[in-house]
């Protein structure tokens, strides 16, 4: 028996043109995910982006063929689907605008680990290169963090290989779906992970490593980790994309310097130069940055206080800017929640300390 609710969430990701963006705020104005299909076309057509073959395409279920194949290929496979109002989603995540509405995950590890680092660099590091991200993880491992990366050949797979060696979890990011594993010669490293950490992504079963994939994935990866590593990148590339994400993400981005004059060392020299990453000499040295031996009950209370949170309260937080006062108006025209259920979240937020009401009936978060 199928679960009703879950197909629901897995057939809006299959609506033709409709990106992560669009599909929350279709959810948002018709009230929930089942109400998206029971409204009628011409309600449809009056949310902002959606026209009229979108809005054809939702009437008619044509993505719902495709949500049930998921599924059954889901729960064969012991795969969880993650959608991003549950309590599981990654906190992380969920404050960036474009975050996917469904995350496909195996394995054992926690999406919202205390500590979670993010280790990106070139398909063709030197020896250099490798030896630095051992040593990173080797030097960070006490600080017992998940390690993050996209499973592509070089410093990715380095760092999930020494991940495992360290006896931490390690989590691999896909550009593809989870029924292939792109590298296929990672697919030994991939079975490890899944039992020591797992494998995620939005992407459903069949989807093919097209390139346009990874800049996807790659915001994931920024996007989920505390801090974001590049090790070794050419001026150009998917690592550099990774590290203009994490900055845009408000993330602490840290690069390994190189020799002067050397390839993979172009785009970590610059990263430091311009004071898009803290030049980075050892795991010791990042974990006395973020403040993890010094403080490490701090991400552990900080998740517990999210973990804690009630559907309805991870939409308002969500919704709340830490820069600029909200209103409740807004609160209310741009979330799927009564009006007592705006009343009694922002009550319980404000107990536990995670926002403070201001005149006016403005909200702001602390």
């Amino acid at each position: 028996m199928y679960d009703q609710q879950l197909l629901y969430k897995i057939a809006i990701t299959h609506i033709p043109m409709v990106g992560s963006v669009l599909a929350k705020n279709v959810i948002s104005f018709s009230g929930g995910v089942e109400a998206v299909f029971q409204q009628r076309k011409s309600s449809l057509i009056k949310i902002p982006g959606i026209g009229d073959k979108i809005a054809d395409s939702i009437v008619k279920k044509k993505s719902f063929q495709k949500a049930e194949e998921e599924l059954a290929f889901i729960e064969k496979h012991g795969i969880k689907a993650v959608f991003y109002l549950d309590d599981e989603y990654p906190f992380r995540l969920k404050r960036i605008k474009d975050a996917p509405v469904i995350l496909y995950h195996k394995g054992v590890c926690d999406l919202n680990h205390p500590r979670i680092i993010g280790v990106v660099g070139t398909r063709r590091p030197s020896n250099y290169g490798r030896t630095q991200c051992e040593k990173l993880i080797e030097d960070v491992s006490g600080s017992n963090p998940l390690i993050i990366s996209g499973l592509a050949y070089g410093i990715d797979i380095t760092a999930h290989r020494t991940a495992l060696k360290q006896g931490l979890a390690t989590l691999g990011v896909m550009g593809t779906g989870l029924d292939r594993i792109y590298p296929a010669a990672h697919r030994r490293t991939a079975s490890e992970m899944v039992d020591h950490g797992g494998l995620v992504t939005e992407f459903g079963k069949a989807t093919e490593p097209d390139r346009e994939n990874f800049p996807m994935r790659n915001r994931i990866i920024a996007g989920m980790c505390d801090a974001l590593v590049v090790v070794e990148s050419d001026r150009r590339g998917g690592s550099m994309i990774t590290a203009e994400m994490a900055n845009g993400y408000h993330k602490d981005v840290f690069a390994l310097p190189g020799r002067i004059g050397d390839s993979t060392s172009k785009g970590c020299n610059f990263l430091i130069k311009t004071n898009r990453a803290h030049l980075l000499e050892g795991g010791n040295e990042l974990a006395e940055m973020m403040q993890w031996e010094s403080n490490p009950e701090h991400m552990v209370k900080q998740q517990s206080l999210f973990e804690d949170l009630s559907t309805s309260e991870h939409q308002i937080f969500d919704l709340l800017s830490k820069e600029v006062p909200t209103s409740i108006d807004r609160i209310y025209k741009e979330s799927t929640l009564t009006a007592s259920e705006i009343a009694s979240g922002l009550l319980n937020l404000e107990f536990k300390g995670m926002l403070r009401s201001l005149p006016g009936k403005m909200y702001l978060l602390q």
